[in-house]
């Protein structure tokens, strides 16, 4: 039992502290602002933060989430991205234990940063996506499920499915449905699932951005055509429970 317990316990542990550099990087980069360099510092007063406020989580529940020098707000961001971080780790190491279980926090953590870039800023780095393609690859080359070939399908079978829809709606309409970014990461997310898994993982993506929409209707907004929607967000979240789907909890 115990050793059911230290893979969660591990990488949740972990999940909290990349979690905290997720946070960082979401707010500091599209800014233009280094991540690796330089002392942490408040937004507000730009006082060098303590060891005491960088403790992720707790470090911002001690300080009611606020700077303890100037009183500014601590952005909640980094509170959500950490717990997210945190529920990451422990789901997979809940499912399947070892490196397995390790590649699908990575899948997690990296979905984790290009969602909270889409949905802050409509922004899917290119490197991101890369770094998250070539992850899933050298998860398939040291044999955690699916084949490497089903990835390599996979691969380019998302990229090729949301290019063409993309490709469509624009010589239907005129204009951009999806962003150019979109394609590659459902891309990179076939490296990591396989092909078999994508047409789930698109339809409830598709159906969580409709969700949205009625969602926002019932409050009394309309859906205008004019509405953006971070779709990479959704495939996001569709993606990662797949891969714990195919990780452990289908087997």
């Amino acid at each position: 039992m115990a050793e059911l317990l230290i893979w969660p316990l591990l990488l949740g542990l972990l999940g909290v502290v990349i979690g905290s550099f997720v946070a960082t990087v979401v707010i500091r980069w599209p800014q233009g602002r280094s991540v690796a360099s330089g002392r942490s510092r408040c937004d507000g007063c730009d006082a060098v933060l303590g060891a005491r406020d960088l403790v992720p989580l707790l470090g911002a529940a001690l300080a009611r989430g606020r700077c303890r020098r100037c009183g500014t707000a601590i952005d909640p961001l980094h509170w959500r991205v950490e717990a997210v971080g945190l529920a990451i780790g422990v789901a997979a190491g809940l499912a399947a234990p070892g490196p397995a279980a390790l590649a699908g926090a990575v899948f997690g953590w990296l979905l984790l940063a290009l969602a909270a870039l889409d949905v802050t800023e409509f922004w899917l780095p290119d490197a991101l996506t890369l770094t998250l393609a070539l992850a899933g690859l050298g998860a398939g080359a040291i044999g955690v499920m699916p084949p490497l070939a089903d990835r390599l399908i996979g691969g380019a079978a998302g990229f090729g499915a949301l290019w063409l829809i993309a490709a469509a709606y624009r010589a239907a309409r005129g204009r951009e449905g999806l962003g150019g970014g979109d394609p590659k990461m459902f891309g990179a997310i076939g490296l990591w699932l396989g092909w078999r898994m994508l047409p789930v993982v698109l339809f409830l993506a598709a159906l969580a951005g409709l969700a949205i929409v009625a969602a926002g209707a019932v409050r009394g907004r309309a859906a205008r055509l004019d509405d953006r929607l971070p779709f990479g967000a959704l495939l996001a979240v569709a993606a990662y429970p797949a891969w714990l789907f195919l990780l452990g909890w289908g087997a």
